[in-house]
């Protein structure tokens, strides 16, 4: 593949347009370390024009959020018929809509939460479900607008009844599971490590946490129990071949080990887009198995396809 056109789509319109510049950087740097021909393609309205122009052997796929991770750009590309990384159409649409990926899991034997599905305008002052909990925006990533309610809370968060809310007014409201945050990756049918990510002065894996240097500790392997990190691995695979993911993805879980909890393990969400900044976890894990960062993209390359 040395000498192929590679385009890395970043950027995009996203709330989490910041991360993917990150993201697309760092990747045709080390694209461009291997040989490749790169081009950094900052994706605007008008990318099927310039991809058309472009004529690329592969799309690197670094977007984050709507339209790059929920099965808008794999469509362009599809219709172009430029291969591409990560996952395909259906599988982006279905990772990236929360609720009706954890209903594809749990059907596949993956726990997930008890969650239901609120409007913000129709919440009022009474508590979908019982506090502990949390609200999150059913298609966004990165911790965008995601709430936690204590369980001594009065009422649903004020934040809700903003006129500024920045994010859809569908919610999935989630029970609050309390303990350790665990993440595991596929790359294609291999299952990676078990990360145990421990946030610094934040209440949970928030985005300052997640992108800032020094915002959280990585804990590789996560020092749990065998029996716990081999499932977490199990149910990482799992769930990626259930949601119908290609690539890479990596999935989310908390684990309830406190004295008086359930020691329940369940799945968050799964991410068909994982970081690929400085401080994201992928990469991080890819090292552990003793790939390099320039490897790890390399490898993305050459599992690129069409019809995914």
């Amino acid at each position: 593949m040395t000498g192929k056109h590679v385009a890395v789509l970043m950027g995009g319109w996203a709330h989490e347009r910041p991360v993917s510049l990150s993201s697309g950087n760092a990747c045709a740097e080390a694209l461009e370390s291997r040989g490749f021909r790169v081009t950094r393609v900052d994706v605007g309205r008008d990318v099927a024009a310039r991809l058309a122009d472009l004529r690329p052997d592969v799309a690197f796929n670094a977007l984050h959020g709507p339209f790059g991770e929920d099965g808008c750009i794999q469509g362009v590309l599809e219709i172009l018929g430029i291969p591409y990384t990560h996952s395909g159409v259906m599988a982006s649409a279905l990772a990236m809509n929360k609720v009706k990926a954890k209903a594809v899991m749990a059907a596949a034997g993956v726990p997930v939460t008890r969650h239901v599905v609120v409007n913000r305008h129709d919440i009022g002052r009474e508590h979908p479900i019982e506090p502990p909990y949390v609200l999150k925006p059913i298609n966004e990533g990165s911790s965008f607008g995601v709430l936690i309610v204590k369980a001594d809370a009065p009422h649903p968060p004020q934040e809700l009844y903003r006129p500024d809310w920045p994010y859809a007014d569908i919610l999935m409201c989630e029970t609050y599971i309390p303990g350790r945050e665990l993440t595991c990756a596929v790359m294609g049918d291999r299952v990676l490590g078990v990360i145990d990510i421990v946030p610094k002065g934040h209440g949970f894996y928030d985005y300052e946490a997640k992108y800032a240097k020094g915002g959280s500790d990585h804990i590789l392997p996560a020092k749990i129990s065998p029996f716990v990190y081999q499932e977490v691995q199990k149910l990482t695979l799992t769930a990626h071949r259930a949601l119908g993911c290609r690539g890479v993805s990596r999935a989310d879980f908390r684990f309830d080990e406190q004295p008086d909890g359930s020691g329940a393990l369940i799945c968050l969400e799964v991410n068909t887009q994982p970081g690929m900044t400085p401080t994201s976890l992928v990469p991080e894990l890819a090292a552990h198995e003793g790939m390099s960062f320039g490897d790890l993209v390399t490898w993305m390359v050459e599992d690129a396809s069409c019809s995914r």
